[in-house]
């Protein structure tokens, strides 16, 4: 079967545990998909390129939609590849749900981080500062960057300010603490990336 699915991420709440603990969790909305095609690879790669999310036809380019109309199957917004795990490949048109998870403890969750646009080397590396007091000018400028004799430049790889946030995160190893099959919804203890709404792909965890 497939290693994973997309969902949306709905926000975090509380919930407390058997032992009367508080833990915070986050909500995610795991998209139902159906199976469009089965690609194989030289190298022995098999992916599995699925559907998900309710549109109109309106809303799809003619050549996708001639994907879906082939195949007889309701068109979707989305569409995507997933790496196959195991040997037994999924039928065309066979839908995968939110019991994929059924029996699984631990997921990985994959997601954007939020963009913070263009930030000061304090807030995007931690950065201590300068002074605060007696007339200090510089609180929070660069300052010396490297050495003045050899080489005489700034070494590559230097921390400074940028661009902060928008990128790929990946984080491991989060445990299911409930399914909620009637609403596809998939409770997880912690914290994922992105912003609320945002879309996130949720697969079993590689290194639990």
């Amino acid at each position: 079967m497939i290693e994973g699915l997309y969902g949306r991420k709905l926000g975090m709440t509380q919930i407390f545990d058997e032992d009367g603990r508080l833990l915070p969790v986050t909500v995610i909305e795991i998209f139902p998909a159906q199976v469009l095609a089965v690609k194989k690879f030289p190298s022995g790669k098999v992916n599995v390129q699925i559907a998900f999310g309710e549109t109109k036809e309106k809303h799809i380019s003619k050549p996708v939609l001639g994907i879906f109309k082939k195949l007889g199957l309701e068109p979707k917004r989305y569409i995507k590849e997933v790496a196959l795990k195991g040997e037994s490949e999924p039928e065309i048109g066979q839908e995968i749900s939110i019991d994929l998870f059924e029996e699984v403890k631990k997921v990985d969750v994959i997601g954007r981080s939020k963009g913070r646009g263009f930030q000061g080397g304090v807030k995007r590396w931690g950065w201590s500062g300068g002074p605060d007091t007696h007339g200090s000018m510089s609180h929070r400028v660069i300052g010396s960057l490297g050495p003045g004799t050899y080489p005489g430049r700034v070494i590559k790889g230097r921390h400074l300010p940028g661009h902060m946030g928008n990128e790929r995160v990946t984080v491991q190893n989060l445990k299911v603490l409930q399914i909620d099959k009637d609403n596809n919804v998939l409770i997880i203890k912690g914290s994922v990336p992105g912003a609320i709404k945002s879309m996130v792909f949720v697969r079993k965890a590689k290194k639990a």
